[in-house]
């Protein structure tokens, strides 16, 4: 039971140096702005999560529910140590991944932003103007008054 575990645990250390590793790709290729790459890298995040998922997963299920630390605890000193180690490395690379994911959400939003507002400014700059009216004396006005019901001279 243990070295089920533990092999479990070693592979959801690596998936989770894998997806530090993808994030921080994906964080070039945002600042670079290779949108084709980003995409890909998506959907390579996205299913390298699942495949984690489905690891944290199976170890709950093998444990019963129990905690990995609990578990440990019922081991044997050196057996119970290799399991928290790796329970250690996998917080810190778990905190490493949601730093980078931060960033990169961070990024895509102020790509986002800086986008619209381009695209806000392209579009007042390409709309006609708003259609214009003869004025009282004769000349072209673009701006009508603000109580304009009843406008001229008694």
């Amino acid at each position: 039971m243990h070295d089920i575990i533990h092999e479990s645990l070693s592979r959801q250390e690596k998936a989770l140096c894998l997806l530090r590793d993808l994030l921080e790709e994906e964080y070039s290729s945002l600042l670079s702005r290779e949108i084709d790459t980003v995409v890909s890298l998506e959907f390579s995040v996205q299913e390298l999560i699942r495949h984690l998922a489905l690891e944290k997963t199976f170890v709950i299920k093998r444990l019963g529910g129990m905690r990995v630390a609990e578990y440990a605890d019922a081991l044997p000193d050196d057996l119970a140590a290799i399991l928290l180690e790796t329970l250690r490395r996998i917080d810190a690379s778990e905190q490493d991944v949601a730093r980078q994911a931060s960033r990169n959400t961070t990024l895509s939003l102020a790509l986002l932003d800086q986008s619209s507002r381009t695209l806000q400014a392209l579009t007042k700059q390409a709309m006609p103007p708003k259609a214009e009216t003869y004025g009282r004396r004769g000349g072209m006005r673009t701006q009508h008054p603000q109580a304009a019901l009843i406008s001229g001279r008694l």
